[in-house]
């Protein structure tokens, strides 16, 4: 085996009659300490491998530039972003995001699918805040179609959606903590956001990509203990959210780790397009539920929160006290909850709100399949087509707008007259508020960096869709 070791023409010799590491095999003479720099096209790259770090230093021009990449797998860039730093030491010179990663053409994906299938698709964009989509995308279809939601469905969306909004801001508060290192943070976040999701399994069967919301209404209705789990949530969450302002508010690290941080004012959110929290912590209290109420919004009393600071402490702080809103609200709904159905009453449209759930949890009940196989062969018939095929929705555009957690996210939804869209494309807010990441973060440092991005609170699935 020493003999085979000895032969080799590279690397070092291990044989027992050997050379020392430090000798160059093909000369026998000392390597020398630092490895020496070369010149590229990119410059000049200088290869450190021990020495003294001042003298490797000393060789450097002071403007040179630095590239790095921070991502896109990086577990501070909130998923599959990539982003592209250009460094004159640890300041930020110039910064550029790079997104697609996670690409999914839910967009088109949909196109090929009918009007209610469609659903299972936008719900997946977001995953934060799949209700949100679900809503935006269903009043845009029940906008087409003319028809007006139940009561009691417009009262469980606006139910629903705030469950959803307090459940991705926690993702925000909590990945942001432990990006910036407040690990106790991330795991409160966590925590608490399993509250959230525990909850809407029990309401809507799914913790996640709920499907809930349909075009003309739910789903199917709440189950009976409804109200009962929804206050038990809401106490839970009163007593634990005040735990945050002890937690990270009034400390000083996080304080200063945020303050003064990723400033932008009002007139560059508003030049940019930039929507959400980060709009209205420069100041303009801007609310799509107070500006344009839908679901009847305009029948719940809540405060939209600003700050004049423009900083990612001032999102953090709205993010948090936004939470407080929308149990505000959700305690509002829970009081006054509508009785009736909770799907329109046309029986080409109102598929699968008929529907119940069988004993096994999953599928029909055998007393709705035996309704349906026993009354006709016609409706029997009339079932099937509509849940193949689906309903034909009138020719026609519309554009409807929802305030998401992140901001306004609308759905831009194109109809030729038949059983599947022609177009569906989003307003994304995770997308258009990344614009905003190299004006956060130019002439800035490298660590304000992360906590720029954090404060942008961008979902990827979003911004690729």
């Amino acid at each position: 085996m020493t003999e085979r070791l000895s032969d080799v023409t590279t690397g070092t010799n291990t044989s027992a009659t050997g050379s020392d590491s430090t000798d160059d095999v093909t000369t026998g003479t000392a390597t020398p300490e630092v490895a020496d720099s070369r010149k590229t096209t990119e410059g000049t790259v200088y290869t450190v491998t021990g020495g003294d770090w001042d003298e490797v230093l000393a060789d450097a021009v002071h403007d040179e530039r630095i590239v790095m990449n921070l991502g896109p797998q990086h577990p501070s860039t909130h998923g599959v972003l990539r982003l592209v730093l250009e460094l004159e030491g640890e300041t930020v010179t110039h910064a550029r995001s790079v997104i697609g990663y996670l690409h999914t053409g839910i967009e088109k994906n949909v196109e090929y699918r009918n009007w209610v299938q469609g659903v299972t698709f936008v719900t997946r964009t977001d995953y934060l805040a799949p209700l949100h989509h679900e809503a935006a995308y269903c009043m845009a279809v029940e906008k087409l179609l003319g028809v007006t939601v139940p009561d009691k469905a417009q009262a469980i969306r606006v139910l629903l959606m705030e469950i959803n909004r307090i459940s991705s801001h926690l993702v925000a508060l909590a990945t942001g903590g432990m990006e910036l290192g407040a690990l106790t943070g991330m795991t409160s976040g966590f925590r608490e956001r399993e509250e959230a999701l525990h909850l809407l399994e029990h309401l809507t069967g799914l913790r996640m990509n709920h499907a809930f919301i349909r075009p003309g209404g739910l789903a199917q209705d709440l189950p009976d203990d409804a109200v009962e789990k929804i206050t038990a949530f809401v106490k839970v969450m009163e007593k634990r959210l005040p735990d945050y302002d002890k937690l990270l508010t009034g400390q000083p690290i996080w304080r200063n780790r945020l303050a003064n941080v990723g400033y932008l004012p009002v007139d560059a959110c508003l030049a940019l397009g930039i929507t959400g929290p980060i709009l209205r912590s420069a100041g303009l209290a801007w609310d799509l539920r107070k500006i344009e109420p839908y679901s009847g919004y305009e029948n719940y009393e809540f405060d939209v929160p600003t700050s004049n600071a423009a900083d990612c402490f001032a999102r953090y702080l709205l993010r948090l006290e936004e939470m407080h809103q929308s149990l505000r609200i959700i305690k509002q709904v829970v009081k006054n909850l509508p009785t009736g159905p909770v799907m329109v009453s046309d029986a080409k449209i109102a598929w699968p709100a008929q529907l119940t759930i069988g004993s096994d949890g999953m599928g029909n009940s055998l007393e709705h399949v035996r309704k349906i196989m026993g009354q006709s062969m016609e409706s029997l018939i009339h079932h099937f087509k509509l849940v193949t095929e689906g309903f034909k929705v009138p020719p026609g555009q519309v554009y409807v707008p929802v305030e998401s957690p992140r901001g306004e996210l609308g759905y831009h939804v194109v109809s030729d007259g038949g059983s599947r869209p022609m177009r569906v494309h989003l307003r994304e807010p995770s997308f258009v508020n990344l614009q905003s990441m190299p004006a956060m973060c130019e002439g800035g440092m490298v660590a304000d960096v992360i906590a720029s991005v954090a404060s942008i609170d961008p979902v990827m699935g979003g911004c690729d869709r």
